[in-house]
């Protein structure tokens, strides 16, 4: 009998049948993350139940130096979750559910297969809000968001999943179980081990549950689009409603081509303002009507702003959102290489300039497109390559890309992690002394190498 074969015995006496598939009975779901690279099928599934089911698995896999992948929702895009045949997948899939609102705390402990949007539904049913929002909501997991440390839609406001986690439960590789449970905003007592865990991309532990911050519930909000003459425009703008009208909910920036790209997919493709502008940024405000227009005067004097549009009803707001969710459409109307990158604000629009230079001096007539919540540093950029010689030049491209990340001193990854698709590039945010302490950690919490190996590292 093969080392796996002893393995898999072991894991279904400890775990049960039902907990431990291999061959045709593994869904393709658990074969690669949204990305679709590299679908491959594990050698086997495990379908924990509990903490003490994950910290056995842990411990026998461990003892025989098995690779384990954790899963979660499978929609990531860096290949995070993506295992290779000789790995077991671990998926939290069946540790679901919600275990405690704590009103007075404003804090909702969840274990890490509950989905995003089942614990927003929960949380909103009880009042309050948890300010997490992703496109991929009724798919993803929390102990994916946290492992990735995901950012979305609201992070201006109230932070990355990182500023909204108060207490994890984490298994180890050699399947010890860190309780690091805590409500308390203030808890000062030695190292934040949690910390380690956020953004780990299950590198360095199995997230198991977790306590989370609630918000309160916003009141209404208004949806405005304008039109910018250039992105320092874009700047002074998100300056000036956090002086008078306080922190947006939203600040999605849009260059000229993808706000006509977006207005050309619509199922009436009629532009709520001329498409001229350079730039055109998306902002929900909680500030009432009356600040923001006297907001929105100060900046169209101040020449900030060129032309602006202030939703009167939700379905006009809906209409103008649907012109930055464009990037729905990718998959199905581009060859998208995308990326997700972070920068000094100051620097965003240098950069997009930069790249969309070298870009065109590259492969002229590349078709490239730029958006972004400038607010918390992160900027997408979108390469068609349709429009690019074939077979693409992919590695090329992010090569280019990266390095001019790296010259402005930016990150490669704002929120959707590094796994296997960014760890090539990883080197042009992060210097080596910093690798090879990151190294050093996971020898410390993974010393045979078990945990989703060949993520983050080479």
């Amino acid at each position: 009998m093969s080392d796996l074969q002893q393995t898999l015995t072991r894991l279904r006496e400890a775990l049960g049948d039902a907990q431990v598939l291999t061959g045709d009975a593994i869904s393709q779901r658990h074969y690669s993350d949204w990305t679709r690279h590299a679908p491959t099928c594990p050698a086997a599934l495990l379908l924990p139940k509990d903490t003490e089911q994950v910290s056995v698995a842990l411990r026998i896999c461990n003892a025989a130096g098995q690779p384990v992948v954790p899963q979660g929702g499978m929609t990531g895009l860096a290949g995070g979750a993506v295992p290779r045949a000789s790995d077991i997948a671990l998926s939290l899939d069946r540790l679901r559910g919600i275990e405690e609102i704590d009103a007075a705390a404003a804090t909702v402990t969840v274990r890490a297969g509950t989905t995003l949007q089942e614990i927003q539904q929960a949380v909103a049913d009880a009042g309050y809000l948890f300010p997490l929002d992703l496109g991929a909501r009724g798919s993803c997991q929390i102990g994916g968001n946290i492992a990735t440390n995901a950012g979305g839609n609201a992070v201006i406001r109230y932070g990355m999943t990182r500023d909204l986690v108060l207490g994890l439960e984490v298994v180890l590789a050699d399947g010890r179980v860190l309780n690091l449970m805590n409500k308390m905003i203030k808890n000062n007592c030695g190292y934040d081990l949690k910390q380690c865990f956020i953004g780990s991309e299950g590198t360095l532990g199995v997230i198991t549950r977790a306590v989370l911050k609630m918000a309160p519930q916003p009141g209404e909000s208004t949806t405005l689009l304008c039109a910018l003459p250039d992105y320092a425009s874009a700047v002074a703008l998100l300056r000036r409603l956090q002086r008078n009208a306080g922190t947006p909910q939203a600040y999605e920036l849009m260059w000229q081509d993808f706000f006509r790209m977006g207005v050309s997919w619509l199922e009436t493709p009629v532009a709520p303002m001329p498409d001229h502008h350079p730039l055109y940024v998306l902002l929900e405000s909680s500030a009432t009507s009356e600040v923001l227009e006297q907001t929105l005067e100060a900046a169209i004097e101040a020449g900030e702003v060129v032309d602006a549009i202030l939703a009167t009803s939700q379905t006009q707001a809906r209409s103008l959102w649907k012109i930055r969710e464009a990037t729905g459409e990718f998959p199905v109307r581009l060859a998208p290489l995308n990326f997700d990158i972070s920068l000094p604000i100051g620097q965003i629009g240098d950069f997009a300039d930069l790249c969309r230079q070298r870009l065109d001096e590259r492969w002229p007539g590349n078709h490239n497109v730029y958006f972004g919540h400038i607010g918390d540093s992160n900027l997408h950029l979108t390469v068609d390559c349709n429009s690019l010689p074939q077979p693409a030049p992919v590695y090329e491209i992010e090569e280019l890309v990266y390095s001019a990340v790296g010259e402005l001193g930016g990150a490669v990854s704002a929120e959707h992690g590094i796994g296997l698709l960014k760890r090539e590039f990883l080197h042009h945010s992060v210097s080596e002394e910093a690798l090879e302490a990151m190294a050093g950690l996971k020898r410390s919490f993974d010393p045979k190498g078990i945990l989703n190996p060949g993520k983050i590292f080479g």
